[in-house]
């Protein structure tokens, strides 16, 4: 486990996974599911909408269009109409980044070690069968609306990995890049009135540090009490992305086979 991120080869990928790529020179990073068969399912604007609101992620709305002309895979950028989650293979995933794995299960000193959030978790995985079938389920039926804190790639990908749900959807979501982004200035904000009492510089910046650890470690999934156990067929209904209750939705082999992995 490395201290920023776990990179990993491209042929130590295994079906199920919970992989990322860091965008614009490690600004952010970019998460999916790999499915197998070189391909991965990943969650974007839906470039059917209007997009002001997700203009952070519009490099990789910028990929997904042109991944339609992939020369190797022709069902490569394939998704439903009005719908962010998207398949696509490995390489059109990854740009010109390196893939990394999100890890999960780790212990709170090694989640409190980590500089960067949106790279692992204490909260528990499910088995990769059950993970794949949440992930081609969403491809077919959608994730609701994308949002930067709310509802984006990582809290994706995090949902397909534990089938966990926030029970308000007020505030960050699930997702540690979030997390960070908010944490980071919140925690100066904190520290601030110790600058009187502190005087030494280094003891500032540590209490700082600490605090946005801190931050980070509170609203992680796994220690989190405002999370249940959705099942992602009962996930539409759930969070009202469906107009009506009574809309078929297809099962998982018709889902699965609509796709060639």
């Amino acid at each position: 486990m490395g201290l920023l991120s776990h990179k990993i080869e491209r042929e130590n990928i295994k079906s199920g996974d919970h992989i990322y790529t860091w965008r614009a020179v490690f600004t952010y990073s970019h998460h999916g599911i790999f499915v197998g068969g070189s391909k991965v399912v990943h969650f974007t604007p839906d470039r059917d909408r209007n997009l002001k609101a997700e203009s952070s992620d519009n490099s990789d709305l910028m990929k997904d269009n042109s991944s339609s002309s992939c020369p190797t895979f022709p069902d490569c950028g394939f998704r439903q109409p009005n719908s962010g989650v998207i398949l696509t293979c490995l390489d059109c995933f990854l740009g010109n980044g390196s893939p990394y794995l999100f890890e999960y299960g780790v212990t709170p000193s090694a989640f409190l070690a980590k500089v960067r959030g949106g790279t692992c978790t204490t909260a528990q995985p499910d088995p990769p069968a059950t993970v794949i079938h949440r992930a081609m389920y969403l491809l077919q039926n959608g994730f609701g609306n994308y949002d930067v804190f709310q509802n984006n790639c990582e809290d994706f990908a995090l949902y397909c990995k534990t089938g966990l749900l926030l029970v308000e959807r007020l505030g960050v979501g699930r997702s540690g890049q979030a997390s960070s982004v908010i944490g980071a200035p919140l925690a100066a904000l904190l520290s601030s009135p110790l600058k009187l009492l502190m005087p030494n510089p280094v003891g500032v910046v540590t209490m700082t540090a600490g605090m946005y650890c801190m931050s980070r470690y509170a609203t992680d999934i796994g220690v989190r009490s405002d999370v249940i156990k959705v099942a992602v067929e009962d996930l539409a209904v759930n969070l009202g992305w469906n107009g009506s209750e009574e809309e078929e939705i297809p099962d998982q082999e018709s889902s699965t086979a609509l796709i060639t992995l």
